[in-house]
């Protein structure tokens, strides 16, 4: 099992545990965390699964792809860290992973 931890734009904090390969969006959906609304169920189509990378963990991650990347350009409030927690899988890489939540995805 791989820890995630959620923080909440009030600064709430939420440690969850995934499983190998389990995206970062379905670990929220399944847990209840209400900011990512996910809406196309991880198919990086609607940008609702919008985090912001905790800049201790920006420089382990891979690029976004051109699609995710097309996404992250529509959305309210961009960043250098933004990525869409649906491409965001959980490996012995990411464990321990800390993404910030937006207060609002649109």
């Amino acid at each position: 099992m791989y820890r995630v931890t959620f923080i909440d734009a009030d600064g709430q904090v939420t440690e969850l545990t995934a499983q190998q390969g389990q995206s970062v969006m379905s670990v929220a959906v399944a847990n209840g965390i209400d900011q990512i609304l996910a809406e196309c169920g991880g198919s990086c189509a609607c940008g609702t699964c919008h985090c912001y990378v905790d800049d201790a963990w920006i420089g382990r991650l891979a690029p976004p792809d051109d699609s995710e990347q097309g996404m992250i350009e529509c959305l309210m409030n961009p960043t250098t860290r933004s990525r869409l927690s649906c491409q965001l899988k959980m490996s012995d890489a990411l464990d321990g992973l800390v993404v910030h939540l937006p207060r609002e995805q649109y």
